[in-house]
């Protein structure tokens, strides 16, 4: 934890507060910016800020850390959660995944199974791209798609794909052309009634 965390979270728990005074989890709000560094990656985000910047509810932030689907990287002294940016990556993907209709437990199963599959990756949703397609949610990783449940690999040869694509432009082709409507004479008539 840096200085300023420490800082920022003792003016809040102090009861001092600046004009605009202090949010829910005691942040000073004259201090709009997210805690910085020298180092952007140790850049730290309050609860506030990621509600804002990934535009979902403190709520649904709260119960994700409280059931462990993804947990903010730091507290300060005063108990306040505070996110790294790998923190919003990861918060970003399971919004993304839930947006797709991928249940929680659904993505919780995808992150215990890839922490069993792949023992180098911890953080599963900041560490690999995860694509959800129907009920099922691969995992991208080395060039590989691979279901993140059942860990089978999704073969997908787009050359494959190419040729797939050229016959069927062929075949459409060739329909039209048997389809395509030929001029049509009638034939005069021969014999008039009267």
């Amino acid at each position: 934890m840096g200085t300023s965390e420490t800082a920022d979270a003792t003016s809040g728990a102090s009861g001092v507060s600046g004009p605009q005074g202090t949010d829910e989890d005691g942040s000073d709000l004259s201090a709009a910016q997210p805690e910085t560094t020298q180092d952007p990656a140790a850049e730290r985000f309050r609860t506030r800020d990621v509600v804002e910047i990934l535009e979902i509810s403190r709520r649904q932030l709260q119960y994700w850390a409280k059931t462990d689907l993804i947990v903010p990287s730091a507290q300060t002294p005063g108990g306040h959660s505070r996110y790294t940016f790998e923190d919003l990556v990861a918060l970003k993907a399971a919004k993304r995944l839930i947006d797709a209709g991928v249940s929680v437990q659904r993505i919780r199963s995808s992150i215990r199974t890839l922490r069993k599959m792949l023992p180098t990756v911890q953080r599963p949703l900041a560490e690999l791209v995860l694509v959800a397609t129907g009920d099922v949610v691969l995992a991208f990783r080395d060039g590989a798609a691979f279901d993140a449940i059942s860990g089978q690999e999704w073969v997908f040869e787009v050359a494959q794909l190419q040729r797939e694509i050229e016959e069927w432009k062929r075949s459409v082709a060739e329909l039209r052309a048997v389809r395509q409507p030929r001029s049509v004479r009638r034939p005069r008539e021969r014999y008039r009634t009267a």
